[in-house]
């Protein structure tokens, strides 16, 4: 499999961040996955997912224009979800929550990552262009 890159590369400068972010998150969840949860490295981790997170979650709201409500789609329900989710798993972790902590972010990381990540794979998207070529 070769890379093309050129697709990404000449696209807008959100999803340009939006893809960088997502890589981030994705390189970030397979590092906490090796780390004990609750340790301080979980926890630096953490925040670096978070923080990449909230950028594919905010950057997706500058990518497409032609939704049928004000311009948005349902992709972005999905980015308002991973935005309050980040919040109530994090109030909840303060709280001591763990399972609630640890249901949320399992869930961020599947329906924002796994999932959305795979329809970025259909053919005419920006992912499928640079990974499988066409």
């Amino acid at each position: 499999m070769t890379l093309n890159l050129h697709p990404l590369l000449t696209t807008t400068l959100a999803i340009q961040l939006h893809t960088a972010s997502a890589l981030v998150a994705i390189i970030v969840t397979l590092l906490i996955f090796t780390r004990p949860r609750g340790s301080g490295a979980h926890r630096v981790l953490g925040w670096i997912w978070v923080c990449a997170m909230l950028g594919v979650a905010i950057t997706s709201f500058g990518i497409s224009r032609d939704g049928p409500v004000w311009g948005y789609g349902w992709i972005h329900l999905l980015s308002a979800w991973v935005i309050a989710g980040i919040i109530y798993a994090i109030i909840q972790i303060r709280r001591g929550r763990v399972a609630r902590h640890r249901g949320m972010m399992l869930g961020i990381v599947w329906g924002g990552l796994v999932i959305a990540g795979a329809f970025t794979l259909a053919p005419g998207r920006i992912m499928h262009a640079v990974l499988l070529g066409g």
